[in-house]
């Protein structure tokens, strides 16, 4: 355990520092979903260049470190610091979504996430009775039902390039369906599926960080410490390329994964302190899920050959993921902005 603290420290303090970007800019700033986001010849330049080889080489360090002794030695401690999250992951999961349901029926006129506002008068209800349904181990695929039509209602509302930034709920609902009626869909754990769900949110929120810096521009004003130095430019060039690179060690080896999940874990939880009760609500789903990652035991043989293919499946994510965010981008709304159908909120 000490050997475990002691190289989980340094990195935990250096990226607690980007715990300011965590919080989800939509929920504290104005912005723009249809705005022209800013040029690839402007996000692909040498700053991302080089942030991006130092991450790639993290990575690879990773990797290699986990096939030896050391490795082990890290996995074995990690599984009994979180042996106790591990036994009641379920338990976690219900109680942190139970208080996330509840909060949103409190404040209401929320679908989900903060800026997702509705005056329909009976969602903060369903959000409660979401909530009592998982007191009952039986109820949960309600639960989970409620979730899928929840983030369906909200993409009619708002489209499908916004709720792109929260397909971890969707995760969330297929664990709690599949754990409330027993069974594995695809024969994959529900785990699994959510710990991918969890990859491909903060992947892709870590697209808007390098497309609209501007949409922090009056969060970094008002909190010049959040830069620790650095220019604006910089700074959210590092913050997008540590969330993304954070964000795909999630789908690669367990131990890998697991001190990535206590990575973004720690800098979810340090945002809190900068933006208090809402950031608390917004993140607390993802939050718990990230230590469920953290807690989970599965193994897997670690070859040279993970290291290896490293850069090739990175460099294919971040690839997939800028195409994906800009294509959709200009298919979805280079009509629509002309057209002045979406307004800035």
């Amino acid at each position: 355990m000490r050997t475990l603290a002691s190289l989980a420290a340094p990195p935990l303090l250096l990226l607690a520092g980007t715990g300011s970007a965590s919080a989800h800019v939509k929920w504290f700033c104005a912005y723009d979903v249809a705005g022209q986001p800013r040029g690839l010849e402007q996000v692909l330049c040498a700053d991302f260049e080089w942030l991006t080889v130092l991450a790639l080489a993290c990575l690879m360090f990773g990797c290699l470190a986990e096939g030896t002794p050391l490795g082990g030695a890290l996995l074995n401690a990690l599984d009994r610091v979180t042996a106790r999250i591990r036994t009641d992951t379920e338990l976690l999961v219900r109680a942190t979504l139970g208080f996330f349901l509840v909060s949103l029926w409190e404040l209401g006129g929320i679908i989900l996430t903060p800026e997702l506002k509705t005056d329909v008068a009976w969602i903060p209800w369903l959000q409660l009775a979401m909530a009592a349904c998982l007191i009952w181990r039986r109820t949960m695929p309600i639960t989970g039902l409620g979730l899928v039509f929840l983030f369906s209602f909200a993409t009619a509302q708002y489209g499908l390039f916004h709720l792109a930034d929260y397909p971890i709920f969707l995760g969330i609902a297929v664990y709690l369906i599949a754990q409330g009626l027993g069974f594995k869909p695809f024969d994959i754990r529900s785990l699994d599926l959510v710990r991918w769900t969890a990859a491909i949110t903060l992947m892709w929120a870590s697209i808007e960080k390098w497309a609209y810096p501007d949409w922090t521009a009056p969060l970094i004003a008002a909190k010049p410490q959040m830069t620790m130095g650095a220019t604006p430019e910089l700074f959210m060039q590092a913050a997008g390329v540590i969330e993304f690179s954070l964000a795909f060690a999630l789908i690669w080896t367990p131990l890998v994964r697991r001190t990535s999940a206590i990575i973004l874990a720690a800098i979810f939880v340090s945002a809190i302190a900068e933006f208090g009760k809402v950031d608390a609500i917004g993140h607390s789903g993802i939050i718990v899920v990230l230590l469920a990652i953290a807690a989970d035991d599965a193994r897997a043989t670690v070859r040279v050959r993970d290291a290896a293919w490293a850069p090739a499946y990175y460099g294919g994510a971040l690839a997939a993921f800028l195409a994906l965010y800009y294509l959709g981008h200009e298919v979805l709304f280079d009509t629509a902005v002309g057209q002045g159908d979406w307004p800035v909120i």
